[in-house]
């Protein structure tokens, strides 16, 4: 018995094939991606003002908007800590935040801890005790570290420091020198 063929016979990739051409015809509608929003956000003690989408992360506002390339994107899912900025003192993964979310804060960068030529504290001992190879996870490191000392955390050992600066990986295991570097500030009196 033979049996009848559909008239019509639809495969999954003509219909895919369909369905993206239609898209395409179809006229862009106000989305949040054509919306933008004024912000001003206070980074290392200056002011700017940006029009961005809504959805922009404080880390993209950063690196794309203000070229302030030394919060680094590593994974961009909150898991390596590369992208660590301050946020009224404390540390924040910037890739996980958007920035119209921070108006009115007081956010610090890498670029923001020295006072002119002056190195932060941290930043001395990160270059004193070595705490870096590679480079590319240090900003995080080190702003992490600030935000530490400002915790208020008393006796840390280096097994403390290792587990409050755990969000914070270095894929070039430069860990030894980085707990060196923070102890060494934090045995100075902790001033972040």
């Amino acid at each position: 018995m033979q049996k009848d063929l559909p008239l019509f016979e639809v495969t999954r990739r003509d219909f895919v094939g369909a369905v993206v051409g239609a898209a395409a015809l179809v006229p862009e509608t106000a989305s949040a991606q054509s919306q933008q929003s004024s912000v001003t956000l206070k980074i290392n003690r200056q002011s700017h003002t940006l029009n961005i989408e809504p959805r922009v992360t404080l880390l993209d506002a950063l690196r794309e908007y203000l070229q302030m390339t030394g919060t680094k994107k590593g994974c961009d899912h909150g898991q390596c800590g590369a992208c660590t900025v301050l946020i009224d003192g404390r540390r924040v993964n910037s890739c996980l935040t958007f920035a119209i979310m921070h108006e009115g804060a007081e956010i610090t960068t890498i670029e923001g801890l020295a006072q002119g030529d002056q190195l932060h504290a941290m930043q001395a001992a990160f270059l004193k005790q070595d705490g870096f190879q590679c480079g590319y996870c240090t900003s995080g490191q080190i702003c992490s570290a600030v935000g530490l000392l400002n915790e208020g955390h008393k006796d840390l050992s280096d097994d403390d420091i290792r587990e409050l600066m755990s969000g914070n990986i270095c894929r070039c295991g430069a860990y030894p020198n980085i707990v060196t570097a923070v102890k060494s500030v934090y045995q100075q009196g902790g001033h972040a």
